[in-house]
């Protein structure tokens, strides 16, 4: 297929700024990821009380109603919990065998209301060990990326980009 569709790169900045004792403190920092042409942009209700799966990810595209996003192309991902109030589990699903299949293993991160989780590549994107809180090198895939609610629906926007 042929496609006009131009590479861009994607620029992201993260600013923060305060004031304490009469001194500002601010920093910002500005990341650039090139040769992007593809934006995975939602803004999901997650139910109360249920799992709600944000994401894909595996080493081939097939059709769906959530398709995997190709995870040799992801180059970032953000998710922001928009909820004024409520904090959401992230759970990043691992596939330790590397082999497309169902997640393996799992750690979970609260995002707070209001905050958001930033990543790279999911490619050998996360490492999970429960034996003696040992510093884990030896990076697997993200599976999946999904969320916890508890008792309230939460909105959660997703941003992905890919090559």
């Amino acid at each position: 297929m042929a496609t006009t569709l131009k590479n861009a790169t994607l620029k992201v900045t993260i600013k923060e700024e305060i004031t304490l004792n009469g001194s500002r403190q601010d920093a910002e920092n500005i990341l650039r990821v090139s040769d992007i042409n593809e934006i995975y942009k939602r803004i999901i209700t997650c139910p109360a009380n249920s799992e709600t799966t944000l994401a894909h990810f595996h080493s081939s595209v097939a059709d769906g109603t959530l398709a995997p996003l190709d995870i040799d192309d992801v180059k970032y991902i953000r998710l922001t919990n928009l909820d004024s109030s409520t904090g959401v589990t992230l759970s990043l699903q691992s596939d330790v065998g590397e082999d497309d299949s169902a997640a393996d293993e799992s750690a979970s991160l609260l995002i707070e209301a209001g905050k958001s989780f930033i990543m790279g590549s999911p490619n050998d994107g996360i490492g999970i060990s429960d034996a003696d809180a040992n510093l884990v090198t030896d990076l697997v895939d993200v599976e999946s990326l999904v969320i916890f609610t508890g008792g309230s629906a939460v909105d959660v926007e997703v941003f992905i980009a890919s090559a």
